[in-house]
């Protein structure tokens, strides 16, 4: 699901807006019933515990390091980038990432439209890119924030907008997970790819920061 903020406007405020530190919140109801599953899979013999392991030792291999390979090959390659802005899953599996049963939707940055990424529900995230959200990202503030009024929160991590700049705002599904395309960065006509990569950061996919300048 995606929200078009238009901010040609400007935006009223009379209260401070507190930052989004990284913080943990309660347990949720899918997270115990996640762990009870888990428990009686490895109970019944279904999973073995050492089955259960490896498979969070994967996840927990990935980072945004991943992602960042993706957008790198996407700058510098136009018909790649045509083939992930047009099925994300089918892109990435290209260059060996496994997205599984997840539709990836890709959204790319404009000079005169910027995408941001929330989970409204719970913290829906492109985990095979980027790894392990972070703490904001799963945080009430930021999933009601987020889209409510979006141009407050990217201000609060930096990104301030020209006044015409739209915002649209994506938001997550079980099935479905967003990545933002940054704008690539000036001046980074003849870096190659793993240089590009290296200007990738986990927030300019999420679309909170801009990629990182040269």
């Amino acid at each position: 699901m995606s929200h078009d903020h238009s901010l040609s406007g400007t935006h009223d405020h009379d209260h401070e807006h507190p930052t989004l530190p990284d913080r943990a919140e309660e347990i949720g109801y899918h997270q115990r019933l996640g762990e009870a599953v888990r428990v009686l899979l490895i109970e019944k013999g279904v999973l073995t515990a050492d089955e259960v392991r490896r498979q969070i030792e994967k996840m927990d291999s990935r980072s945004p390091a991943i992602g960042a390979r993706v957008v790198a090959r996407a700058w510098s390659d136009p018909a790649f980038k045509a083939r992930l802005l047009a099925d994300g899953s089918a892109a990435c599996r290209e260059l060996g990432i496994d997205m599984g049963a997840t539709n990836l939707v890709v959204v790319e940055n404009e000079p005169a439209a910027h995408n941001l990424v929330v989970c409204t529900l719970c913290s829906c995230y492109p985990r095979a890119l980027l790894g392990l959200p972070p703490d904001w990202y799963k945080s009430r503030d930021y999933r009601a924030r987020a889209v409510r009024e979006p141009r407050a929160v990217l201000a609060e991590f930096g990104t301030v907008l020209p006044a015409g700049t739209a915002v649209r705002v994506h938001d997550s599904t079980a099935d479905m997970r967003y990545l933002v395309l940054p704008l690539r960065p000036a001046g980074t006509e003849t870096l190659d790819e793993a240089a590009l990569a290296a200007l990738v950061t986990r927030d300019s996919m999420i679309g909170v920061a801009p990629a990182r300048a040269p």
